[in-house]
């Protein structure tokens, strides 16, 4: 048997990279679309030789994209966590990185026209319903790479994408507070279980022996603090409406400690397994808005801007990640009214992905087996 090809971009987006395909490309049946995947990306397999995958959870990640069937929205995303060293597929998350890249990319598909220089399209996310609006250049009727916006994480500047959510609170979880606390304590450590876009459980570096300021790679290799947050993690779980997490890539952990470079807040972050290079869009989202929150472990060590609309720097291992929050409601009970924040993308790739076809023949049970 030959190959199948499909027709496929590679993208970054924000401080991730991840191939995007057009729905209608994709298998309906979702057994063989996860089979699909996990060859198109090259998993199970550390290094990812035989796929497109990098061989890192950011750059293992896939957009699925279709125009939308949601009334007032303009596109239908769906997100994809594709497993490295596990044949499995995640379609539980949400990704604000990867959701960067749906604007160029729904551009240059011809699903959405642009009007004029600046372009804004609404995009629900499937994977949670969460919806949010994007602007991005568009001065040629199509996205502009050019710009003078940074992003820590990425070199060199691009143009801005301005990605306002609409509806984040609660998303997976069901709920911005699912336990109703702002502070559990498990495992002898206080954590805020909370979910504005991503679930997430903050707590104290100090409160796990841990300074928050240490190094990526030295992280990475303390097994006894990934140990301990494993076991908050699993007992978090079922407290978030998850269930049983262990093979799932939510909660995510969020280490916090006092700024250290003149920003608002300073983070360590777990994905959940590997120490983040950087911060995940909506862990970023849901981290300032734990900080909001009166008597949280973030917002005993956040330093927060006075006023309805806030800007927080979240500092992390390589650098910041600004959020901007509106809030309402009163100091004892705030409500946060609006998270936005800015990403860029760039199309790095446009072709055909290609997959034995015996993948494709498989039994579609057999297929979701393998996914799972």
């Amino acid at each position: 048997m030959g190959q199948i090809a499909v027709p496929c971009m590679l993208i970054r987006g924000g401080t991730s990279k991840g191939a995007y395909f057009l729905r209608d490309d994709l298998p309906a049946d979702a057994a063989a679309r996860d089979a699909f995947l996990l060859a198109v990306m090259g998993s199970p397999d550390k290094r990812q030789v035989d796929g497109l995958g990098g061989a890192h959870p950011l750059t293992s990640k896939v957009a699925i994209v279709s125009r939308s069937s949601e009334p007032g929205c303009d596109i239908d995303f769906l997100f994809a966590q594709v497993g490295i060293e596990m044949a499995k597929v995640d379609t539980t998350p949400n990704c604000g990185n990867i959701l960067a890249g749906i604007g160029p990319f729904a551009l240059a598909r011809g699903l959405i026209k642009a009007s004029g220089a600046r372009t804004t399209i609404r995009v629900r996310t499937i994977n949670t319903g969460t919806i949010a609006d994007l602007t991005l250049d568009t001065p040629d009727g199509e996205a502009s790479a050019e710009g003078n916006a940074r992003i820590d994480g990425v070199p060199g500047t691009s143009a801005p994408i301005d990605i306002g959510f609409l509806d984040a609170e609660g998303s997976v979880c069901g709920a911005l507070l699912p336990t109703g606390n702002v502070v559990d304590v498990i495992e002898g450590v206080p954590c805020t279980l909370i979910d504005n876009g991503m679930p997430v459980i903050v707590m104290r570096a100090a409160d796990v022996g841990r300074s928050g300021y240490e190094p990526r790679e030295e992280l990475d290799k303390d097994t006894e603090l990934k140990a301990r947050i494993e076991r908050i993690r699993l007992a978090a779980g079922p407290l978030m409406n998850l269930g049983d997490v262990a093979k799932k890539v939510v909660p995510k952990i969020a280490l916090v400690a006092p700024p250290q470079a003149g920003g608002s807040i300073c983070t360590r972050s777990f994905i959940p397994h590997e120490c983040h290079a950087s911060i995940g869009v909506f862990a970023a989202v849901t981290v300032a808005t734990a900080a909001a929150l009166p008597d949280s472990p973030a917002a005993s060590v956040v330093v927060m801007p006075e006023g309805r609309e806030r800007s927080l720097s979240v500092e992390h291992p390589t650098g910041e990640f600004t959020v901007t929050l509106t809030v309402g409601g009163t100091a004892e009970r705030p409500v946060i009214e609006r998270a936005g924040l800015l990403r860029t993308a760039r199309i790095l790739m446009e072709g055909r992905a290609f997959v034995p076809a015996s993948v494709m023949a498989a039994p579609a049970g057999s297929a979701r087996h393998a996914a799972e």
